[in-house]
């Protein structure tokens, strides 16, 4: 965040560039001696926005007229303009690399070759390579002064690349190789670090960029903004590997001779040279960074994620990812939403439900069904070692005698067994059995495990050795039935869930140790 400020507000640039090109020359043209020449002459208009073209080499074609000429020896693919007969040239033919009108005439162009008569400015062009080496490649000592005005308007900041401390006498001395900051540049160190060499660049031209660079930082404490150059050329420069290699364009000087209008044709050569801007200024702002530290704490999200999916993947074993899944996850019990697990004892799984208030809990729709796990028994021999004690042997448990409990005529039509009495509450309307069978109160064991009194005391005194209360409580012996209900019928219960212990049964319990005010708490999770 703090190299990149990304708790900054940003605003790109807006910029506007002039130029002003400084210099002279004084050249040996070919046919016309000595020439000066100054920035109007080298210079001339600004052609483009942003840019100025400096002249480096021409080829001159001097005191040119309009009449009826030779025309050139321009290839066109590989046909020349050579002709050997009226016949070979078509009157007022004409294309883009032609310099006049056809006359439809065969003239001779040389002592070997002639070629078709041409209405143009005469003599036509007839040099087509530069000279080497350039003509003005003085123009390296050149300097310009290049003015760059800036405004950010998001902040309402104004600023150019001449500070205010730059003075006139400041920029009559300054010198770039002394101050990175000088605004005006000689023409040979600016192609020289655009990494090319001035003297063979002015033959042809080319295209060089300077670039200024703002990164601007607008708060207080780190107030910085100031401009950063830098070069490099932008066009091809292998001429060999260009079919129009470097820049150039032709522009002439009009005269009057006895009463006809005359010109010299220049070709120029040059450099254009391409101011590009660039920027952006910073500013504080609370909003950006809070939403950088948002969407960077939502990346940290996928980091979970990811872990899930790594985990759940071949490369660990069964086992870690088992025990990862069951560490990751902390259930928490909804008492609202409490799962309830049921055993019917004509079906050998447990059913999980959620409790319902409306609904008949015989008839509340299975969320899911899951095997009965069985308790260890550690805790069922001991209570059957101590019962063998406390028994005498004259009243031991009859395993073969079923249960005395008589069935409910007229029952409710949830009860499947026979044995249910109405419950005050839908939760508690639950029958031992899922379709219709004898009651499970009626089995041999249901007696011996369920309602032995010496069972339930045992089994009260191997959790509480010291308890006083085991041969008076009622209470606590009719809850005990309950849980060695539970051991014996669900065994270990599913996590989150609550066991129910049916309605036939609960009667039947609450018969044998009876509540002395005939209140009864039910049997609801708690």
């Amino acid at each position: 965040m703090l190299w990149n400020k990304n708790y900054q507000e940003f605003d790109p640039v807006v910029s506007s560039v002039t130029t002003k090109v400084k210099g002279v020359a004084l050249t040996q043209l070919p046919g016309l001696g000595e020439v000066l020449w100054d920035v109007v002459d080298y210079c001339g208009p600004a052609q483009e926005r942003n840019s100025f073209f400096v002249v480096t080499n021409v080829i001159v074609t001097k005191n040119q007229k309009q009449g009826k000429c030779a025309e050139g020896l321009l290839k066109v693919g590989r046909e020349d303009r050579v002709c050997q007969t009226d016949k070979d040239c078509s009157r007022g033919a004409w294309d883009q690399y032609s310099h006049g009108v056809q006359t439809g005439t065969c003239v001779k162009f040389d002592m070997r070759r002639k070629t078709c008569e041409v209405s143009a400015w005469c003599p036509v062009e007839t040099r087509r390579k530069p000279p080497r080496p350039a003509l003005l490649a003085v123009a390296e000592n050149f300097t310009v002064l290049i003015k760059n005005n800036i405004r950010f308007p998001a902040f309402n900041y104004v600023r150019r690349n001449i500070l205010p401390k730059m003075n006139e006498a400041y920029l009559k001395g300054c010198r770039r190789e002394e101050d990175a900051l000088c605004p005006i540049f000689r023409l040979g160190d600016i192609v020289h670090q655009a990494k090319e060499n001035f003297t063979q660049l002015a033959v042809e031209g080319g295209v060089i960029g300077i670039q200024i660079n703002w990164d601007c930082n607008l708060d207080r404490l780190m107030e910085r903004c100031l401009p950063k150059y830098s070069f490099r050329r932008l066009d091809e420069k292998e001429s060999n590997r260009t079919l129009y290699p470097g820049l150039n364009f032709r522009f002439a000087r009009y005269h009057s001779e006895n009463g006809v209008e005359m010109r010299t044709l220049y070709k120029a050569f040059g450099i254009r040279f391409d101011i590009m801007v660039f920027g952006k200024a910073g500013k504080f702002s609370f909003i950006q960074i809070i939403v950088y530290i948002g969407s960077t704490l939502s990346y940290y999200a996928l980091t979970t994620i990811f872990i899930d999916w790594l985990i759940g993947t071949s490369c660990y074993r069964v086992e870690a990812r088992q025990n990862y899944s069951e560490r990751k996850v902390e259930s928490v019990q909804d008492k609202q939403q409490c799962i309830l697990s049921i055993s019917f004892v004509d079906e050998g799984h447990l059913r999980l439900v959620r409790r319902s208030l409306k609904k008949s809990l015989q008839n509340v729709r299975t969320m899911s069904v899951v095997p009965r796990m069985e308790t260890n028994g550690s805790q069922l021999r001991a209570t059957l070692g101590l019962l063998q004690q406390v028994v005498t042997p004259s009243s031991p448990p009859d395993l073969n005698r079923g249960s005395k409990h008589s069935l409910r005529p007229g029952g409710p039509a949830w009860c499947a067994c026979g044995g249910c009495s109405s419950a005050p509450l839908r939760q508690e309307e639950l029958c031992c059995r899922r379709s219709r069978g004898p009651c499970i109160t009626s089995s041999p064991l249901f007696g011996p495990l369920v309602l032995s009194r010496p069972l339930l005391e045992a089994a009260l005194l191997y959790r509480d050795p010291l308890c006083d209360q085991v041969g008076t409580s009622t209470a606590a012996l009719r809850h005990c039935a309950y849980e060695q209900y539970v051991s014996w019928r669900v065994g270990v219960p599913p996590d989150d869930s609550h066991p129910v212990v049916p309605r036939c049964c609960v009667d039947r319990i609450r018969e044998e140790f009876p509540s002395q005010d005939g209140e009864y708490q039910g049997l609801g999770p708690r």
